[in-house]
């Protein structure tokens, strides 16, 4: 049967990413109290395609995903094996695979120590360019609790607080939890957020977050803290934003640094 895409192009032009996107697809990650975890990512996986060829063999992408996630659990390992056997399979000299799935923490309730699930986003985006070492990077997106200290500093009866996110990125040495990393972000807000929370708790959240007043820009300060003093991460950003409970706005920070000089 004719091979169409293994035939040669007249353009005589290289293309950088080549593949499919946006597979909804089954994986197994890693769970640090659980052992795994099962859920549903949306994957992209490209590759590069030299200017001889007419096209990429699509199929290959797909099948790879299926026997892999088959045989193995995704993590900070794997996610590199994959890209590697892209490069394989499809006679690449550069791989991309981008792995976006929702993570799930069981979290007690501060008081009644009622449990429930608190749904987290994830990614893992990575590349390998030829012989190069490969570039991987780790995002969580984590739900917080606010306050605002200046609202706290002026009002006699309260202050005005606001749920927010925070979203962090980090490149790594080793292998690290997802958890651990969600957790160092909990610990920089006002307050964490729960799914499930009694009337005591939530007395138990909202002083809390009183006592603890914080801007965006003092959320990222001290994610940032925490970041650096770890020297598994070489390279992190940091951003936050407050769904302002008195503003149509939002409030937003954001901060970087790259330690891998």
């Amino acid at each position: 049967m004719r091979d169409v895409q293994s035939e040669p192009d007249h353009r005589n032009m290289d293309i950088d990413k080549v593949g499919v996107k946006d597979i909804r697809y089954p994986v197994t990650v890693r769970d640090k109290t659980e052992g795994i975890q099962k859920t549903v990512a949306s994957i992209n996986m490209y590759v590069n395609l030299p200017r001889q060829y007419k096209g990429t063999h699509m199929s290959r992408f797909v099948e790879l995903l299926a026997e892999y996630t088959d045989t193995k659990h995704l993590d900070l390992h794997s996610f590199t094996d994959i890209m590697e056997e892209m490069k394989v399979r499809l006679d690449a000299e550069s791989a991309h695979l981008e792995i976006s799935f929702p993570y799930f923490i069981k979290k007690k309730a501060p008081v009644s120590k009622a449990e429930g699930l608190m749904e987290y986003l994830c990614s893992f985006t990575g590349s390998i360019n030829g012989n190069e070492q490969p570039d991987r990077v780790v995002q969580v997106q984590v739900p917080v609790t606010t306050l605002c200290p200046c609202s706290r500093e002026i009002s006699t009866l309260g202050a005005h607080n606001q749920r927010g996110e925070v979203r962090v990125a980090v490149r790594y040495r080793s292998f690290f939890w997802i958890e651990d990393l969600i957790a160092a972000v909990e610990s920089c807000a006002s307050a964490e957020v729960f799914s499930v929370l009694k009337r005591d708790d939530e007395k138990e959240v909202t002083e809390r977050a009183y006592r603890n007043p914080r801007f965006v820009e003092d959320v990222v300060r001290e994610v940032a803290l925490r970041l650096s003093a770890n020297h598994n991460f070489t390279w992190f950003a940091v951003e936050a934003e407050n769904f302002e409970s008195i503003h149509k706005h939002s409030a937003y920070a954001y901060l970087e640094r790259d330690r891998r000089g």
